[in-house]
């Protein structure tokens, strides 16, 4: 992962060339990044991830539209700090700078448009353990319909992640067996969860991602004091008896 305020490596010598409207939103992206207000220093710290490859436009607006409501969950219990972070094309992968509203984080949401590309889930798992190296995060949220690297290195680097106490809830698009085998040992391995992720449940996993916000602030105590029934679902994923 690259700092936040300079341009994604590629893993080649030669760069493709960026036409200027790339150069401009890119530019418009990193300066948003670099305005939202700081979190608080003592809320949860939550990184949620998205894959913002060509084939996740449709359902794009439906997670802007879902961010909202963690942080209305996490409120009460501490607060919630997030962490935006996307790959799309070849090579770009971008983190935000922490932010406790939810007014801008769609702020910097908006602004990124899907494009074709390949998966870059290796990157963003890496990224969340060295993001904890510098303090606490709580858990990764990651949407997502592919996955197109290799599995036995994305589920080690997952383990380490479990070893550390991050949970990876990982959400899947789509039906895809092999994407769906791969979310689910990622989730296992890091002691996290797999969902289904589709407009035909977009109240029960807004719902969800309340409760993961309320883990992120206060843990299994605050899920059990708030007790929803997506609060229930979710300790049991994480105690190991749930589906």
């Amino acid at each position: 992962m690259t700092d936040k305020r300079t341009p994604a490596p590629t893993t080649s010598s030669a760069k493709p060339p960026q036409s200027a409207s790339g150069r401009a939103e890119i530019s418009a992206f990193l300066e948003a990044a670099r305005k939202v207000r700081p979190a608080g220093a003592g809320a949860g710290r939550l990184v949620f991830a998205l894959d913002a490859t060509m084939s996740r436009q449709p359902t794009w607006d439906m997670a802007v539209t879902m961010q909202g409501a963690m942080f209305d969950a996490a409120r009460d219990v501490g607060g919630l700090a997030v962490q935006l972070v996307y790959y799309r094309g070849l090579s770009e992968c971008r983190a935000s700078r922490w932010v406790s509203d939810a007014a801008t984080l769609k702020d910097l949401m908006v602004r990124i448009d899907c494009r074709g590309g390949h998966t870059q889930i290796g990157r963003v798992l890496r990224h969340v353990s060295q993001e904890h190296s510098k303090a606490k995060v709580s858990a990764l949220v990651f949407i997502g319909d592919a996955m197109e690297e290799g599995v036995d290195t994305l589920v080690q680097t997952a383990g380490e992640m479990g070893l550390r106490g991050i949970p990876a809830f990982m959400f899947q698009e789509g039906n895809d067996a092999s994407v769906e085998r791969a979310f689910r040992e990622i989730a296992k391995v890091s002691g996290g969860a797999w969902f289904r992720f589709d407009r035909n449940s977009a109240d029960v996993l807004s719902r969800l991602l309340q409760s993961i916000a309320v883990y992120a602030s206060g843990g299994f105590k605050a899920l059990e004091n708030r007790g929803t029934r997506e609060d229930r679902l979710l300790i049991g994923h994480l105690r190991g008896t749930g589906a």
